[in-house]
């Protein structure tokens, strides 16, 4: 318990106790009732396991966030990168002077509210929050707050599904075949292995099997501020793909007309490292010339006045990779270990738009059961 002691000299009377850590806290009231109501809900707070540090919540938001920041060094060089600008450029501006302890729900939704007025993307929007909602709960880990501000929160809705694009077999052909010859077996790797860019921009000739008709998915390419760096897969597991008989043969005779020094499978114009700029160089003046979509726009602007359809993304390659699959009836955990999802959950998130209803299914095998028992007994 803690204690009371009068102030003479000022009147006062000052509660003491100790914290969770043995150290005293001390605060000065008029009245002695109010003293002993401190004391009272201190003790209560202490026991209850939620006690947090008076002074924590005076801590500014800018000043404990990039403590929180120096404390995720062990993050891959994107993820770092990419919550460092979630700070700069959409959190700071609201939250920068604000003490820990004054943010509130309401402004948490102030906030939401604002990015959605600038016209960001739900899925951008949900990063954002998730990467705010983090160093809030850790504040509270840290006992510097007693609960996160960010409970209630409605967040815009997120329509990935609607984002994505797919090629038939035809569309990838056509887009091999504009493109540089160089660049032609990276077109059909993407869309029938579904392998990341970074994957396949790490991706070595010693990983490959062309016999076996296998690839190990074990490194990817991160370019950081124009610095390239190999790491770990997105989610630090390898795997293995097999590859199909034609597309073996592609990358063999790949690999005879633009061998590369450093081991990789796949260069630039130069035989160098891919980088981001061949999305802009090579993947889509080839869109335009295959003639792919004659409504494709090329302002790249996907909230173009124009409605005409965007041009597909990199990316969209892997989606098309899972769109295929589907198309053949592969199983959703057979999509998940090609893509390399970290849950099958995220594989039904992604595409379970395009699987087929499982409920229809279990109401067709339901009725092959009915009427097989209704035969064997006539």
């Amino acid at each position: 318990m803690g204690w009371i002691r009068k102030r003479s000299d000022k009147g006062t009377y000052e509660a003491s106790y100790r914290d969770p850590a043995g150290r005293v806290r001390s605060k000065s009231f008029k009245a002695k009732g109010e003293a002993r109501g401190f004391l009272a809900a201190a003790e209560n707070a202490k026991q209850r396991g939620d006690w947090t540090d008076p002074r924590g919540g005076k801590i500014r938001f800018e000043d404990y966030a990039a403590d929180y920041f120096a404390s995720v060094a062990h993050l891959r060089p994107g993820t770092r990168q990419k919550i460092e600008g979630h700070l700069r450029n959409q959190i700071y501006p609201f939250f920068d002077k604000t003490p820990l302890g004054a943010i509130k729900p309401a402004h948490v939704r102030s906030w939401i509210a604002t990015l959605e007025k600038e016209g960001l993307a739900p899925g951008t929007i949900n990063g954002i929050y998730r990467t705010f909602s983090k160093i809030m709960k850790t504040a509270v880990i840290d006992g510097l707050i007693s609960r996160s501000p960010c409970i209630g929160i409605d967040l815009p809705k997120q329509t990935s599904h609607e984002e994505m694009r797919f090629l038939d077999p035809d569309q990838v052909e056509a887009l091999a075949e504009a493109i540089e010859p160089r660049f032609r077996a990276l077109i059909y790797t993407a869309a029938y292995t579904g392998m990341r860019w970074g994957e396949l921009a790490a991706l070595r000739v010693e990983r490959l099997n062309l016999l076996r008709g296998s690839v190990d998915v074990v490194e990817s390419m991160s370019e950081i501020n124009g610095y390239l760096e190999v790491q770990p897969t997105k989610t630090g597991r390898s795997r293995t793909l097999s590859l199909p008989r034609s597309l073996c043969e592609l990358l063999g005779e790949h690999l005879g007309h633009y061998p590369s020094e450093d081991g990789f499978v796949f260069t630039s114009a130069e035989s160098k490292s891919l980088r981001r700029n061949f999305y802009h160089r090579h993947y889509l003046p080839a869109q335009v010339r295959s003639g792919l979509d004659p409504d494709l726009c090329l302002c790249t602007n996907r909230q173009c006045e124009q409605r005409h359809r965007p041009l597909y993304r990199f990316h969209d390659l892997r989606h098309t990779c899972a769109a295929l699959l589907i198309a053949q009836g592969a199983h959703p955990k057979e999509i998940q270990e090609r893509l390399g999802h970290s849950t099958i959950t995220l594989t039904f998130d992604r595409y379970g738009h395009l699987l087929p209803s499982l409920d229809e299914r279990l109401r067709d095998g339901l009725d092959q059961m009915i009427r097989g028992a209704r035969k064997g007994s006539l």
